[in-house]
């Protein structure tokens, strides 16, 4: 079978794609994706409690940004290492120092509105080299992190599907291999606040976000002459708040205080896959496998969750709420993409199948994903954060020159 020279994204629509055939609201979708709002918000409220409720919406909030901002980070490090554009790269310094700030105080204080905060700090050591360079890999494979294949499936991209399909069945995998991977070596969890104090670890967290914010900038000006522009790419007007698209910057600021806002309201830090391992894991119980015996089940938090409804459980609520809210953002834009319903080579789902178990398996055993582990550690002032940055920017290395055995181009986007 010819590998196709056609770029296929899942981490984005361009922004040449981002306009072209609008012709107004989709209404049919936008409908539907205001009664899944409306419906959601309800029986979560009514069901569950208000506090799941209230994650539903901010969840639709960060869906929509995702999808605006075409926020990727799967095309980020691939844009960087393809072609040595950083632009990508350096809004997710500036998302990260933005959380920073945020973070902070709430980690200080360790408490809001009566129920504790805890950032996202966990044990540096072989699961997290291992996870973290397995899922960098994975996601250039399948074209997609974990972030972003919730809104690429909101906004309409079938492709997606295929993903979960993949990430849930390597959850289920990682979550059974996770008391192995957590005896092997590592030397604990490390937060610079508490190395450093708050002061000094602040300012170690933010010469490491300089260092690679202007790293970029001198090496995309070597490269090009030129470096691109994060605050530009946007629309103009009050017509593109609605219907996008929107600038990096402006991405980089409504996720970070987006994900500062899931803290206040839930405890912790924004998190994606543990949706997928918690699916995979009722699944599997359904079926007959004895799923509650393994120790990752055994922990208390994810035994509750277990046996608890779906919706009980924050980032099943802000997962599913993701998908609805770029499903909108996809309908005011005009866009809902009908190319992408057709049929696909047999490459290129294999590879989406691979890429999401890879991811999967990898979240699990490096305590989380782009969103869990790279943007919460790092915002969280973890040393595990940085770790996975590294390992995960070097399986994506390997995943890119891989990339073309699935169908999939290396352009730049």
């Amino acid at each position: 079978m010819a590998i196709s020279n056609r770029v296929v994204n899942l981490d984005g629509p361009t922004a040449g794609q981002q306009t072209e055939g609008r012709r107004g609201f989709n209404k049919g979708f936008m409908t539907f994706a205001l009664i899944l709002f409306l419906v959601g918000t309800l029986y979560i409220g009514l069901a569950i409690s208000l506090t799941q409720a209230l994650l539903y919406l901010v969840g639709g909030v960060l869906g929509i940004t995702l999808y605006h901002a075409r926020y990727g980070f799967t095309s980020a490090w691939r844009n960087f290492i393809v072609a040595r554009r950083g632009a990508g790269l350096r809004s997710h310094m500036v998302m990260f120092l933005i959380a920073n700030i945020l973070f902070l105080p709430l980690l200080l204080r360790g408490h809001i509105f009566g129920h504790p905060v805890v950032g996202s700090v966990s044990p540096v050591g072989l699961s997290v080299f291992v996870g973290s360079f397995l899922f960098g890999m994975g996601m250039q494979v399948a074209d997609g992190c974990a972030s972003g294949t919730l809104f690429h499936t909101g906004g309409g991209d079938v492709r997606g599907l295929l993903v979960i399909v993949g990430f849930i069945v390597g959850s289920v995998l990682g979550s059974w291999g996770f008391t192995w991977w957590q005896g092997t070596w590592n030397v604990g969890p490390v937060s610079f606040i508490h190395s450093f104090g708050a002061v000094g670890g602040f300012l170690f967290n933010l010469l490491l976000l300089a260092i690679v914010f202007f790293g970029t900038l001198v090496w995309e000006r070597r490269k090009h002459g030129s470096i691109q522009s994060m605050v530009r790419g946007g629309g103009s007007g009050w017509k593109a708040i609605v219907r996008g698209p929107w600038s990096l910057f402006i991405g980089s600021v409504i996720l970070a205080v987006g994900n500062a806002v899931v803290m206040v309201i839930s405890g912790g830090a924004w998190g994606v896959t543990f949706a997928f391992a918690l699916v995979g894991a009722k699944i599997s119980q359904a079926i007959g496998i004895p799923v509650a015996h393994w120790g990752y089940w055994q922990v208390p938090s994810n035994a509750t969750a277990l046996h608890a409804n779906m919706f009980a459980n924050a980032t099943v609520v802000l997962d599913v709420s993701v998908i609805v809210g770029a499903l909108l953002a996809a309908s005011l834009a005009g866009r809902f993409p009908k190319p992408y319903f057709r049929r696909f080579p047999a490459r290129m789902i294999v590879g989406l199948l691979v890429g999401g178990v890879l991811m999967g398996y990898g979240a699990r055993i490096a305590f989380g994903c782009n969103i869990g582990a790279y943007f919460d550690g790092i915002a969280s002032f973890s040393l595990h954060g940085w770790a996975w940055m590294v390992c995960g920017f070097i399986g994506s290395i390997i995943g890119v020159k891989v990339r073309p055995w699935f169908s999939l181009s290396n352009r730049a986007d």
